[in-house]
């Protein structure tokens, strides 16, 4: 699956790290949390494929922000994201990050946005992958709105949207609506995680009252349906809308299947949601905690949804429509995408 263009809307970059890396700087650093200084087992580890609830899976975290704290180590943790991403076919990318995680040892959040935009702009002069910064803030911290008034700055060089990330259950979106509000009027995105690990009424508050444009998961939207494992055979109100209305749904198999929102890639509705035309892409939201790659994702969804490389490049042009980096750019990838597939 490498060869087939690709894009990515969900990643964040605190769950991409590479295993080296977070050994390196946690010698340079002095960070000694770490469970083990062992490679493989480092990365046993941080594979969350058990762990069986959202909660539990955002515990790894823990260690993957602690060797994100100078300058220095996030510019490097985004160039090697993106390197990562370019190498497996990825053209286009959307990584997500709270910076309020990275300030721990007095780095302001714009200085964190600062170099993580840094280790982008780098990657993209030097593997020309096309890759923007979305700002996260955690739902059941209080600092949302200093997280959209740090990203403000940076819109137009290379700060695309505002994201809220973090626990669902018992936090919904709109106790951060002042934020959502601010984000809208600066000119960012709005791209709120919902459907996770909570239902369908996540996702309207997410839409109907703070204005998300695009929904971080959204799988539970078949709460709303008729879904029999397999096959959906009538939509909810709600339902209808986020379909019709073309809400896109930046989807995670394997994720989902690790925190527990659906036992197996089987029993997923990304097929079935799919086939209904809703307005679905591929992600893979923490490449290290899942121990995924985009083409794994991708050909996880073709093999158990019985997906070809047009259905593909189908979806992949629905995560570049989709997108809130530069129109022209993402117009010339479409086309990039649309003569790929013949």
């Amino acid at each position: 699956m490498i060869g087939i263009p690709k894009a990515v809307l969900h990643e964040h970059l605190d769950g991409g790290l590479r295993i080296d890396t977070i050994l390196d700087i946690a010698d340079d650093e002095g960070y000694t949390g770490l469970p083990t200084t062992d490679a493989s087992d480092l990365a046993s580890w941080f594979f969350q494929g058990e762990s069986g609830s959202l909660e539990q899976y955002l515990e790894a975290f823990t260690h993957t922000t602690a060797v994100m704290q100078t300058p220095e180590s996030i510019s490097r943790i985004a160039y090697e994201s993106g390197e990562d991403l370019a190498r497996d076919g990825v053209l286009y990318a959307e990584i997500r990050y709270d910076p309020g995680l990275s300030t721990r040892q007095g780095l302001r959040r714009e200085d964190v946005i600062e170099a993580m935009l840094d280790g982008f702009s780098r990657v993209s002069r030097d593997t020309g992958i096309v890759i923007y910064a979305i700002a996260t803030a955690l739902r059941h911290q209080a600092d949302s709105l200093d997280v959209v008034k740090a990203a403000i700055p940076f819109l137009g060089h290379g700060m695309v949207a505002f994201d809220l990330a973090g626990p669902e259950k018992g936090f919904p979106p709109d106790l951060h609506i002042d934020a959502c509000r601010l984000a809208h009027e600066s000119g960012l995105g709005v791209t709120l995680h919902a459907g996770e690990g909570d239902g369908v009424h996540s996702i309207w508050r997410a839409i109907a009252l703070c204005g998300a444009q695009r929904i971080g998961h959204g799988v539970h939207i078949v709460d709303d349906t008729d879904f029999d494992g397999s096959t959906i055979t009538s939509l909810g109100s709600f339902a209808r809308t986020v379909r019709d209305h073309r809400v896109p749904l930046e989807v995670a198999i394997t994720s989902n299947i690790h925190t527990g929102s659906f036992s197996s890639a089987a029993e997923h509705p990304f097929g079935a949601l799919l086939s209904q035309g809703f307005n679905l892409n591929i992600n893979t939201d923490n490449r290290l905690m899942s121990q995924v790659s985009m083409s794994d994702e991708y050909a996880l969804a073709a093999s158990t949804f019985g997906l070809d490389d047009k259905a593909l490049a189908a979806i992949t042009i629905n995560a570049l429509e989709a997108g809130f980096g530069d129109w022209p750019t993402r117009r010339e990838l479409i086309e990039r995408v649309q003569v790929d597939d013949g």
